[in-house]
């Protein structure tokens, strides 16, 4: 579910398993077109073995300073971690924020990912 203020759009995907390598697409809104601002994760489950790393893109690059490090040690559900984007970061309506796992944890965890886009 999306959320809409004059300044701020909030887009939210889910990762079914951090743990397996593979990504998933965000849409992006008509109403949304703008700069990524921050990009929030909260996991539902301990991770283990290696840390999982997300990393965002659009159209196929990385955003700058995007990527989310999941720390598998003391990784318990709710962890959250945080990242601001500081280039690369621009999204039009239509397109897709990508947002892959590399699949280096182990545990079939999913993760909740919010997306705050500047307009």
């Amino acid at each position: 579910m999306a959320t809409f203020d004059l300044v701020k759009v909030t887009l939210s995907g889910y990762l079914a398993d951090v743990s397996t390598a593979g990504q998933i697409y965000i849409p992006v809104p008509d109403e949304a077109a703008g700069e990524v601002f921050e990009i929030r994760t909260a996991l539902n489950g301990a991770i283990a073995t290696g840390d999982a790393t997300l990393t965002p893109k659009i159209g196929g690059t990385a955003m700058t300073n995007g990527a989310i490090t999941i720390t598998q040690s003391g990784s318990a559900a709710g962890d959250v971690d945080v990242s601001r984007p500081t280039g690369a970061r621009t999204v039009a309506a239509g397109d897709a924020i990508e947002i892959e796992t590399d699949g280096a944890s182990t545990n079939a965890v999913a993760v909740s990912i919010t997306v705050t886009i500047k307009r």
